[in-house]
């Protein structure tokens, strides 16, 4: 009798250990880089093993491969990355000094949503895929912010332009509904008004920086009313609905460091990814290693040219 109890209790145990599912493990954190020696985007997951095997998740470059071959002389020097979403598909939304701008699906990588080449000289830095299907650019040396009509045609080069000295950052506010432009002076948020066909772009508040250089510009996630402003010398948080800048938040004290390129927080946990120049690169401006705060750590892959490390996960 104690025989048949135990092996009935054994298989009623087996049968609760097969039929409860197992608890999901998170996605793994991953982390984009535009790299410049070989001129690619590359996903990593945000370990240090995986950086210095180079276990790359994905690598892309506009090629004939991919349709974007008679572009690809405009893919000179990377230097933005960012991941959004729309209608359920991912896009990489990426630019490159060279002139090349493009949003491109993730992570088939061909078919692109959009791609152009606005020249060389203007030097793009940033890019936004807006909700009405157009595309924000942000140019340093051009010195503008242009939102082209990408919903019409996926090379339309047709585009309203606001003048911004340094433009290096472009953000849509859907809040607001506003598009934050940052430049060497000021940030700016933009209505856009017209149609997708023929754009127009209004700015509705112009606020002169506490430090000169504008440079990189993210949400916050979690923080709705927050921005990320980094500058020649400082990061800052911007509070939308004060109109004031920031020098004290969760980390300041290591995060905010002169020359920072790129900024991002983690959606899900909260931790700060930046890149800034090395001190003895050979390239000015790029480094082999990104720090992340909150907790801190750091990831290096050996001889990258990284200018600008972000999380690969939609900001807004």
């Amino acid at each position: 009798m104690r025989r048949a109890a135990i092996a009935l209790l054994s298989s009623l145990l087996a049968f609760v250990f097969l039929t409860v599912p197992a608890k999901a493990e998170p996605p793994p954190e991953l982390v984009v880089i535009t790299e410049q020696a070989s001129r690619r985007i590359l996903v990593l997951p945000a370990n240090q093993d995986a950086w210095s095997a180079r276990e790359y998740t994905w690598a892309w470059v506009p090629s004939a491969a991919n349709g974007l071959g008679d572009l690809a002389d405009g893919w000179v020097s990377p230097d933005e990355a960012k991941l959004t979403e729309r209608d359920g598909q991912q896009y990489l939304m990426t630019t490159a000094s060279g002139g090349f701008v493009g949003v491109v699906p993730y992570p088939r990588g061909t078919d692109a949503y959009w791609a152009a080449n606005v020249g060389a000289p203007n030097n793009p830095h940033s890019i936004e895929l807006l909700p009405d299907g157009n595309v924000a650019v942000a140019a340093s040396t051009g010195g503008w912010l242009r939102v082209y009509t990408a919903s019409q045609d996926p090379r339309s080069t047709t585009y309203v332009e606001y003048p911004l000295v340094g433009g290096h950052g472009a953000v849509w506010d859907d809040k607001r509904k506003v598009l934050w432009a940052l430049g060497t002076n000021d940030l700016v948020a933009l209505r856009v008004g017209g149609t997708p066909a023929a754009p127009t772009l209004t700015p509705v508040r112009v606020v002169p920086l506490p430090s000169v250089g504008g440079h990189d510009l993210q949400p916050v996630p979690g923080a709705p009313d927050q921005l990320w402003v980094t500058t020649e010398s400082e990061v800052l948080r911007f509070n939308k609905s004060s109109g004031t800048f920031a020098r004290r938040y969760p980390g300041a004290s290591v995060i905010s460091e002169p020359h920072v390129k790129s900024v991002t927080t983690n959606a899900r946990t909260g931790r700060v990814l930046t890149a800034s120049p090395q001190a003895d690169h050979v390239c000015t401006w790029c480094t082999d290693t990104v720090a992340l705060e909150l907790p801190r750590g750091e990831l290096t892959l050996r001889g990258a040219w990284i200018y600008k490390a972000r999380w690969w996960q939609p900001q807004r």
